[in-house]
């Protein structure tokens, strides 16, 4: 029986595919014991228990991007982090663990390291974080999301999914997702989101500009989040949601999306061949754009500057776009054949093959 050690989390970004391998796992090797590392203060506070699977944390020790007294506390802090999951590693019999970036990954790295435990890295963005570079000077196995991800020896894997997702057929479901979410069984949809979150300038733009592209003869399942903007413009044709708890449905009902380029994004629509328009954070460090680069180049998306999305840019060339089903068909041709759905198959076999390594 394998008992692994996960560390990750923070954000939906870390979290979700540290689940979505838990769970593949789990269904192919019940018996393996899975132990997920975080921090009390994550998102893995809330969804690691409530899939089922034991959280173990660690304190929150962010690394310190300028000088000051969260820097002079910094090695301490780390140093029980590391020394509390290397406690965990031997009382627990760990033997190998997979990390995934956020907080609890880097002390988990280090504590590995120290007790001779293999380390598999997982990095969902094409830029790197600290801790997956810090995985890779450590002499971890690193799996990547997109191939050009500059992390030295890296196997492309693509992105651990959600098993709805995985096993989603958008046009079996198509009806089904239609009617459960009240759209009109006929009307191409426009699926608008800017994640769980909201994003305000998704928000604000496409609700002024809800009459042009109704009057393209589309629909829209705009989905704000809270306090973001997007207020229902009380338009037939146009609903609002603050949150959707079934994605797949979403996806399923859906010809063509306006959102985000997060890496979990990026991957579920090139897996489910949903062609996009994408709009990039505009804040962080680039790491949206460089996600969107493999999709984009294969024809999947079209990319826009969070600054140049207006109801000028909807004007000129989302409504021409909307107006070309033919087009849209063909990006949705392109997304599907840079898509994979293998991910959570793939990082697997570099774990199974770490373990064996270090067997012999």
């Amino acid at each position: 029986m394998t008992t692994a050690l996960l560390a990750g989390g923070g954000t939906a970004g870390h979290v979700n595919p540290l689940l979505a391998l838990a769970d593949h796992w789990r269904s192919v090797e019940p018996e393996a014991q899975l132990l997920v590392l975080g921090t009390a203060e994550g998102l893995e506070a809330r969804l690691v228990p409530a899939r089922g699977y034991e959280l173990l944390t660690i304190p929150r020790v962010p690394f310190p991007r300028r000088l000051g007294r969260a820097a002079l506390g910094f090695p301490r802090r780390f140093g029980e982090a590391v020394d509390r999951t290397r406690t965990i590693i031997r009382e627990r019999g760990v033997e190998v663990v997979v990390g995934f970036g956020g907080y609890a990954a880097a002390p988990a790295y280090v504590a590995a390291r120290r007790e001779g435990v293999p380390i598999v890295a997982h990095e969902a963005n094409a830029r790197p974080g600290i801790a997956n570079r810090l995985a890779r000077w450590l002499g971890g196995t690193i799996a990547v999301t997109f191939a050009g991800t500059p992390l030295r020896g890296a196997h492309v894997v693509g992105m651990p999914l959600r098993r709805e997702i995985v096993t989603l057929d958008r046009t079996t479901l198509r009806a089904e997702a239609r009617a459960q979410l009240d759209l009109d069984p006929h009307r191409p949809l426009l699926l608008v989101t800017g994640g769980s979150t909201g994003a305000l300038r998704l928000n604000t733009t496409l609700t002024a500009s809800a009459a042009r592209v109704l009057g393209a003869g589309w629909q829209v399942l705009h989905l704000t989040g809270t306090g973001r903007g997007g207020d229902d413009p009380g338009l037939a044709g146009y609903r609002t949601m603050t949150y959707c708890d079934r994605m797949d449905l979403a996806f399923a009902a859906a010809d063509l999306a306006l959102c985000r380029a997060g890496s979990a994004t990026v991957s579920e629509l090139a897996a489910i061949g949903l062609p996009a328009v994408l709009v990039p954070y505009a804040a962080g460090n680039g790491e949206q754009r460089l996600n969107a680069r493999e999709l984009v180049a294969a024809g999947g998306a079209i990319l826009v500057a969070d600054s140049e999305l207006s109801e000028q840019w909807v004007a000129g060339r989302l409504v021409p776009l909307l107006e070309r089903r033919d087009e849209i068909a063909r990006m949705a041709a392109a997304a599907a054949s840079v898509g994979r759905r293998d991910g959570a198959e793939a990082l697997l076999a570099l774990v199974r093959a770490a373990l064996a390594e270090r067997a012999a």
